[in-house]
């Protein structure tokens, strides 16, 4: 089976860039060999921007270019940079869908470099305090809980439009925690439904 690089749910395009990722939340679709019918496992390796663009062609057919695959896409900010520029210049939106560890993974805050090429960014949440996020999503890198909220701030002071969001299976009490972490922050929150 080929390697997933693009893939159509709805109408998005979602973009599979890599299969890196700094936490192994106990929830994760990657837990599967596939998911919605793709495989989105790279047997091959990451993707080259030509062939990511390839299989874009006209941003303009979608509602939204989203990057998001079977990892975190800002362990590729360079390469998911230029393919924003090209979705924006041939006339498509973008949105990011991430952990929150991008400025952690590249050794400096990113949220500068997006501004512009990003028109959404949502940010998994998915627990209101350190301790809850690290039973729930099992960081693999140091800091990650404070080093998420440091980035939401920093997207909020760079005007870029970020979210919160969380599942809706960590609990009604826990969500309601989370709501009050996303005001203090200055971000709204969105709850989703739970992917079985």
């Amino acid at each position: 089976m080929k390697d997933t690089y693009t893939y159509q749910i709805g109408k998005n395009l979602y973009l599979n860039l890599t299969n890196r990722c700094s936490n192994r939340c106990t929830f994760c679709v990657r837990e599967k060999s596939e998911y919605e019918g793709y495989a989105l496992w790279l047997k091959h390796g990451e993707p080259s921007v030509d062939r990511v663009i390839a299989g874009i062609g006209d941003p303009t057919q979608y509602e939204e270019i989203v990057f998001c695959g079977f990892g975190e896409p800002t362990y590729r900010l360079a390469e998911m940079r230029e393919i924003c520029a090209y979705v924006h210049e041939k006339g498509g939106k973008t949105r990011l869908n991430t952990n929150g560890h991008g400025s952690l993974i590249n050794g400096e805050e990113i949220a500068p470099r997006l501004k512009g090429l990003l028109d959404g960014i949502n940010i998994s949440l998915n627990a209101p305090d350190k301790a809850a996020y690290d039973a729930l999503c099992r960081p693999r890198i140091e800091g990650a809980f404070e080093g998420l909220l440091t980035f939401a701030r920093a997207c909020r002071d760079c005007g870029l439009n970020a979210w919160f969001s969380v599942v809706d299976c960590i609990g009604k009490e826990a969500v309601e925690r989370c709501r009050a972490l996303a005001q203090d922050v200055g971000i709204p929150l969105r709850v989703r439904e739970m992917i079985e």
